[in-house]
Formats: C-alpha cells, structure tokens, sequence
C-alpha cells in the first residue's frame, strides 16, 4: 500500500493472517501430553481440526465436515483480544460474552467485508449451538480438553480443585454433537474418578 490509499484486499487478509499468530501466544488451562506445559489457542484449533477429520463418522447427525472444519479453526480467534476464560471459573465469565463480541467485531473485520462477515457468522454459529455442524464442533472442543486431562493424570483439574460431579456436568454436552463420543468419555471420567486422580465430589470439611 503507498501513500492514502486503502489497504487492498490481499493486504487485509495478509493483515488478518499475520494477526492470527498472536494466537500462538494465547495460553489455556489444559497442559499438553508430556505435562511439560499447556497448550495455546493455535494448537487447540488445529488440534480440534484433526478431531473433526478423524471423528467425523461419529457425529450424531449428518455434517458438512469441510463447515466443521471451519467452526473450529475460527471459533478462539477472540481469544486474542478477550483473552481465554477458564470453562469453569463462572467469576470469570461474566463479561465474557462482550469482550469476545467486541473481539470479534475488530478482528474479523481486518478481513475484507464479504470474508468478515462470513468468518464472524461461523464464529456466532459456534457459539449458538443451533446447527447439526455446530453442535459436533462443540463436542469435539470439550472432548479435546478432558483427554488432554485425562492424559496428565488430571492435573489441570487438580490444580483449580475441580471435582468429578463439575467435570461430568459440564462435559455432558458432548452429547449433543456425539452420543458416541460422550458415552465413550462419560466411560473414561468414571475410571479417572475411581482411580482417585479426579474426586468425585468436594470432601467434607
């Protein structure tokens, strides 16, 4: 771009991309397998992107994968400017839903108009959990977080005193996108619980 005149298009999506690298940067609460640290949004998204292709066929509806696909590659791109909210800290999550629609509002609109307005749409669907694609997008962005736990013997749980009954509760909403994929998780909590690295319910004080 020279002088005044407006960004061209491939500038703004080269804008939008390189923007995207802060994602890298952008640390959750679940650690990766080798416990050496936790994970980012960037991986989080392509992480959940191979969930898609691989568990697609478990689905409890029919889905268009390739829109799947794209729920999950954009739905914590917020997160650069919202920041990412602990899914049980519910303190925390007040004001959630503002900064994350203002997020949105500024980061998809470095896009150029038609592609902004398509990408903060797939980002609204993400959150409504109105469509078949949707709902599968969500299951998969919980199953993801619970095997990373499981996988670390609970440790992110453990460190902020969640309990099993928490665990159970929130995570039932991978039933929604998969009766399969919640049956075979839901399997997996009630192990880790009698196993004692995920207690069940807050001991008696």
């Amino acid at each position: 771009m020279t002088g005044d005149a407006p960004p061209s298009r491939l500038e703004q999506q080269l804008t939008f991309l390189v923007e995207l690298d802060k994602a890298k940067s952008i640390f959750r609460q679940s650690y990766v397998t080798d416990g050496s640290r936790k994970e980012n949004d960037a991986e989080h998204m392509w992480h959940l992107a191979l969930f898609v292709l691989i568990l697609a066929e478990h689905a409890g509806e029919p889905i268009d994968v390739l829109k799947v696909l794209k729920l999950v590659l954009v739905h914590d791109i917020v997160e650069i400017d919202a920041g990412d909210v602990f899914v049980y800290d519910e303190a925390a999550r007040v004001g959630k839903a503002a900064k994350e629609a203002a997020a949105a509002e500024r980061l998809y609109g470095l896009l150029p108009p038609d592609q902004g307005a398509e990408y903060r749409a797939l980002w609204e669907e993400f959150e409504a959990k109105e469509t078949a694609e949707a709902r599968f997008a969500g299951a998969v962005d919980r199953l993801q977080p619970v095997l990373l736990n499981l996988t670390t013997k609970g440790r992110s749980w453990a460190e902020h005193g969640i309990t099993g009954d928490r665990v159970l509760a929130l995570n039932a909403r991978i039933g929604d996108g998969s009766p399969t994929l919640w049956d075979h998780a839901r399997g997996l909590l009630h192990e880790a619980m009698r196993d004692g690295y995920l207690p069940s319910a807050p001991s008696a004080s």
